[in-house]
């Protein structure tokens, strides 16, 4: 929602809006870059409506007793899904919907630094803040360049990826359980890639196996679309001598040296994905390399928050199983030890994803490592609040694994000020809490006072 309204505010259109995140007097940070972009914020209390907007936008989230949805229905104003009016926009341009069940916003963010740095900065609209965006004092999850060609996070999670008409090109990355069943998912991507001339597909994902055959097309009665692959094995954009470091990683694309500045296998195939859309719509692979080279990252995606006595305290997005095993996979290549705090966010999806998440941990974590989670992430609203993160952490524990559900998020930070030494690596993980990553900064702070007053730093 944000992203949006930051991208209609660079048009010149009027924007106000609330988060009960705000009321809460949470995300300061973001409320403050909001409004230094010339967005009003109000309480979530219908106020905001008083000057009768031409239209109301909402996320999936929202729920008709929301105060602000209850006053625009009684004004009789009209209320549009965040989807719907995305989809607005991106038959506006020539869009590049990236989709998938992990690694959009990454993939998003790389593409639009390959055109920064090769070309000319390009509109883009996602998830998660582009550091290089954030580092010119923006939000970082949108940028409107005023140019035809528009990068997008499409978002499968409500079903709403259905309503994209004709992309310029449709890159989808991977499919895994999340949100939604993988049949499910399967049928979403699948109405999605009808409508798609252009196609980007990971030859490597087997659950999308059935959109490379034309037979899929043919079997709906459409003509069959300009189809290409990427992946580690067959494929038109081919990654070999893979070099997984702890930091960085290398590989060649068809021939083309890449260093990619961020770690872990997942993040080298989203420069892959990344590097084979650009090349799909023009680019050389020896500028999207050049492009790469520089590539700060996404915020809170094995984000860096500081060192101190030997701990490094990482902060990542990481909220569904895929997601874990590939933080996890990656921290343990630069720790001795993982100490894992994982808050999950929300009733729903810890139900769901319960025996997923429970497989994660127990087979990605290792017998030194540790694992905290605190009560599961409320924002309000009506919730089945029928199951908790003892549910996962016990069974975690009775695996073999070192796990505990510590209700009080506050009270993990002295179990791991006394637990770490050098070597470990902290890692924070979770989504929607906009808290999290000063959570994560109070963890480096505790850890700092204790090494500073046991004579270390």
């Amino acid at each position: 929602m944000s992203a949006l309204a930051q991208f209609f505010a660079m048009e010149g259109v009027h924007v106000s809006g609330s988060d009960r995140s705000f009321d809460q007097d949470l995300g300061g940070d973001i409320r403050r870059k909001l409004e230094n972009g010339g967005i009003r914020i109000f309480p979530q209390d219908g106020s905001a409506l008083g000057g009768l907007p031409g239209s109301v936008v909402v996320s999936t989230a929202i729920e008709t007793e929301n105060p602000d949805i209850r006053k625009a229905v009684k004004l009789g104003l009209p209320i549009r899904h965040r989807a719907e009016v995305l989809a607005a926009v991106a038959r506006e341009h020539k869009t590049v919907a990236v989709a998938g069940t992990s690694g959009k916003s990454t993939v998003a963010a790389m593409i639009h630094d390959i055109y920064a740095r090769t070309r000319s900065r390009i509109s883009v609209i996602t998830g998660g803040p582009i550091v290089s965006l954030r580092d010119d004092g923006l939000l970082g999850n949108a940028y409107n360049a005023k140019t035809e060609l528009l990068v997008i996070e499409a978002d499968e999670s409500d079903g709403s990826l259905v309503h994209y008409d004709s992309p310029r090109l449709s890159v989808l990355l991977n499919l895994t359980k999340d949100h939604k069943e993988i049949a499910q998912l399967q049928s979403i991507f699948g109405a999605f890639l009808k409508k798609s001339p252009h196609i980007l597909l990971n030859a490597d994902d087997r659950n999308l196996s059935d959109f490379s055959a034309g037979s899929f097309y043919d079997s709906v009665g459409l003509k069959s679309p300009r189809l290409a692959t990427f992946g580690f094995g067959t494929a038109l954009y081919r990654a070999e001598f893979v070099d997984i470091g702890p930091a960085a990683s290398k590989m060649s694309v068809n021939g083309v040296l890449f260093n990619v500045p961020v770690p872990g296998r997942h993040n080298a195939q989203n420069a892959l994905a990344a590097a084979a859309a650009c090349a799909e719509l023009g680019v050389s692979l020896e500028d999207c390399s050049r492009g790469l080279e520089g590539f700060k990252g996404v915020s809170r995606r094995l984000e860096l928050v500081g060192e101190c006595g030997g701990v490094q305290v990482i902060d990542d997005f990481a909220h569904n199983p895929e997601k874990i095993r590939a933080a996890l996979e990656t921290v343990q290549m630069r720790s001795q030890r993982v100490l894992a705090v994982y808050q999950p966010h929300g009733f729903y999806p810890t139900r769901f994803l319960k025996r997923e998440l429970i497989e994660a941990f127990s087979t990605g974590l290792r017998n030194a490592d540790r694992l905290w989670m605190p009560d599961i992430y409320y924002a309000g609203g009506s919730s089945q609040q029928d199951v908790s993160s003892g549910d996962i952490a016990g069974p975690v524990r009775k695996s073999g694994r070192q796990a505990a559900h510590v209700p009080e998020r506050k009270q993990i930070i002295p179990e791991i000020v006394e637990t770490a030494r050098p070597g470990d690596a902290v890692l924070v993980m979770g989504a929607r809490d906009p808290s999290l990553h000063g959570f994560a900064e109070e963890i480096l702070r505790a850890l700092c006072l204790s090494f500073s007053a046991a004579g270390r730093s």
